[in-house]
């Protein structure tokens, strides 16, 4: 029997997902949120794949509108793993497909006919992988940050944001004494405002990783995975 606290992590977390997979709408809305939120990861991964820019960007067009024309995108069930491993898989297998189509239409085309199930392939396949994952961890940083913005907008902070924004992005903040003045902030009330904006940064991409995760206990390992494949 499910818990009530797993019920209600379901019903707040992975909202995205369970919202998809529906029909109507509502679902359609809530695929079309989690698109824009991987678009750039796909987008890399097949560049790697076909290896042109241009037929990249026209084959993850087409990628994301064949998902978005489902009436169910007939995900893995949102009691298990990750919507980051999924739509890997689904890219993977949409890729291929279109290989297949194009080489039975022109006897090759002009698509890279790299199949993905071949032993000499593997360390390429690992490396894309891997830069699939990195684009999709920026792209959970640049999403958290566009809220925490808005966020602090809202609460009438946007200029607090904007001198504050370097201990974010991690580049040079510039003289402490100096942004506290301009803040009229003691030195002590500057750390503290620096930590609680990092500590509201952390949690905006814990919320991002959430969405998109079936098991609370994911999310924590898709922290330190999304830190971790940043910093190799």
């Amino acid at each position: 029997m499910t818990s009530p606290a797993a019920t209600a992590f379901h019903t707040t977390r992975w909202t995205l997902i369970l919202r998809s997979q529906g029909r109507g709408e509502e679902a359609r809305l809530a695929l079309s949120e989690l698109c824009g939120i991987y678009y750039e990861p796909v987008l890399q991964f097949t560049r790697r794949w076909c290896g042109q820019p241009d037929q990249a960007a026209d084959l993850t067009h087409g990628f994301f509108a064949d998902l978005l024309a489902r009436e169910s995108p007939g995900m893995a069930d949102p009691l298990k793993g990750r919507f980051r491993g999924y739509l890997l898989a689904a890219v993977k297998h949409w890729l291929s497909h279109q290989r297949e189509k194009t080489a039975t239409a022109k006897r090759g085309g002009q698509l890279e006919r790299v199949p993905f199930d071949e032993a000499s392939d593997l360390a390429r396949h690992a490396e894309w992988d891997y830069h699939f994952d990195r684009a999709w961890a920026l792209a959970v940083i640049r999403r958290a940050h566009e809220e925490l913005r808005t966020e602090m907008a809202a609460a009438g902070k946007a200029r607090h944001f904007e001198i504050l924004q370097p201990w974010l992005d991690g580049g040079s903040p510039g003289d402490a004494a100096t942004t506290a003045a301009e803040l009229q902030l003691s030195a002590n009330a500057l750390k503290v405002a620096v930590h609680r904006l990092r500590e509201r940064f952390r949690q905006k991409i814990r919320d991002g990783i959430a969405a998109t995760v079936a098991d609370p206990a994911a999310v924590a390992d898709e922290f330190r995975y999304l830190v971790d494949v940043l910093v190799r």
